[in-house]
């Protein structure tokens, strides 16, 4: 347990902060659960809904530095690749 007042406060921001990233890295995860379940269901039209709202949601997450640039890259692509290789 942290003794200085800055120390203590710290702790409190880094909390908040941890919360925020879990948020948006849990949306993230969803979004693209959705799609990949969409894709599985073969529905090209949902699955292309569901695509936008989770290139929305990573480039959030990314934005808020919840992950990195190149996982966020990664992520859009392979999920890209997957809605278009749908017939």
């Amino acid at each position: 347990m942290p003794n200085l007042k800055n120390a203590k406060k710290k702790v409190l921001v880094i909390k908040k902060k941890e919360e925020e990233n879990n948020k948006f890295a849990a949306t993230m995860k969803n979004s693209i659960k959705k799609v990949d379940r969409a894709v599985a269901s073969k529905d090209k039209e949902n699955a292309e809904g569901a695509l936008k709202v989770a290139i929305k949601a990573i480039d959030k997450a990314t934005s808020k530095g919840a992950t990195k640039k190149n996982t966020a890259a990664r992520a859009k692509s392979r999920l890209t690749k997957k809605v278009n290789s749908m017939e």
